[in-house]
């Protein structure tokens, strides 16, 4: 899966949205209803790791597959929504199958 642009997109998109889910629904309301900010410093930290890798591996696989700027732009949105990176790896394994 890791050996293709597409996996590696797939794959990262896959623990980028699992942070960002963390970041959003166990870390945030720990640091505000809970008044326990470490998580979010720990989360927030591993999750932007995680986002720069996955733009870095969105502009991989668009130049190797030749993505439209409207596939680009979709895959882009999708790291900025609670879900979206879930929605496009379902995508991805249907446009590759």
């Amino acid at each position: 899966m890791l050996k293709t642009p597409i996996g590696r997109l797939r794959a990262i998109g896959w623990v980028e949205g699992v942070s960002f889910l963390v970041l959003l629904l166990i870390a945030m309301p720990m640091k505000y209803w809970m008044d326990i900010p470490g998580p979010v410093t720990v989360v927030g930290a591993i999750h932007g790791v995680l986002f720069i890798l996955y733009i870095l591996a969105v502009v991989q696989a668009a130049v190797v597959h030749k993505w439209s700027l409207k596939w680009i732009v979709g895959a882009l949105i999708a790291s900025s929504v609670p879900f979206g990176t879930f929605v496009l790896d379902a995508r991805l394994r249907r446009k590759g199958e």
